[in-house]
């Protein structure tokens, strides 16, 4: 496929994405769409690159959304581990928003991980949650995003 008829595209699961305004500024410097996708309103920059789309409330639309438009020439932009995987599936790239790349190979244990602490945390356990989000996070994405680019240019 050509960049024509499949261009590259960053796909981003926008509820609660902590590196927006990170992702804009990319989109700016190398011409690459980007689209927010969420459950309700919310503001974007006015540019010809940054689109929104509100998906309805139902569960998983937005996961829906963007796994069925994710392709081989698609960077996605979630830390939903299971949308990380059906993004996987249709050749995506996928990062988190702290600069980790999902991958075939690391997927799985994703998925185990986050069932053993869905277990955990039904069963009362208390469990710490994630790190705070911070200077070092956006920068491992920031560096992370640059080079999926670079990388899917050359496809």
């Amino acid at each position: 496929m050509d960049d024509v008829t499949n261009p590259l595209r960053i796909l981003v699961d926008g509820d609660a994405c902590p590196v927006k305004d990170e992702i804009y500024r990319v989109a700016y410097r190398t011409e690459i769409p980007v689209t927010i996708v969420a459950n309700s309103h919310f503001r974007i920059p006015a540019h010809p690159l940054i689109d929104r789309v509100v998906v309805s409330d139902g569960f998983d639309a937005a996961d829906d959304w963007i796994a069925d438009r994710s392709t081989p020439k698609s960077i996605v932009v979630t830390a939903d581990i299971l949308l990380a995987d059906r993004c996987l599936k249709a050749g995506a790239t996928v990062l988190g928003p702290t600069g980790r790349p999902f991958t075939n190979a690391s997927i799985g244990g994703a998925i185990a991980t986050r069932a053993i602490m869905a277990d955990l945390r039904a069963g009362g356990d208390a469990i710490g949650g994630p790190a705070p989000f911070g200077k070092a996070d956006r920068s491992r994405f920031l560096s992370a995003l640059d080079a999926a680019i670079v990388r899917l240019r050359r496809l």
